[in-house]
């Protein structure tokens, strides 16, 4: 299920969309376009906010909110290695991760 889910919830309790942006502190605009589709990956938090107005969890949401925090938590993993390990890195291994991230980023685009 994707982020109709607000709108179902939403009429559920009963809320306009005004009700809703109060309740949850996320702007009334910011929620027209959320629902009408214009934002099709609001930040976390927004969604968060809305959830705990709605009685929902961020597991109700689209599984792509979930792929989108795996991502992150990789990336902060990722930071965390490199960090604690940068000093016992030659530079050719530097290189060699600089290589890998580039080139990844270079197939996606």
């Amino acid at each position: 299920m994707g982020l109709e889910i607000i709108e179902e919830y939403k009429k559920k309790l009963g809320l306009t969309t005004a009700e809703l942006a109060e309740r949850s502190g996320v702007p009334k605009g910011t929620l027209d376009k959320i629902l009408s589709g214009v934002t099709k990956d609001p930040k976390l938090e927004t969604l968060k906010a809305i959830a705990r107005v709605l009685g929902l969890s961020l597991d109700d949401f689209d599984d792509t909110i979930e792929d989108s925090t795996n991502i992150i938590n990789s990336y902060k993993d990722l930071l965390t290695v490199y960090t604690r390990s940068k000093n016992n890195l030659s530079q050719a291994e530097k290189m060699k991760l600089a290589q890998i991230i580039l080139s990844d980023d270079e197939e996606e685009g």
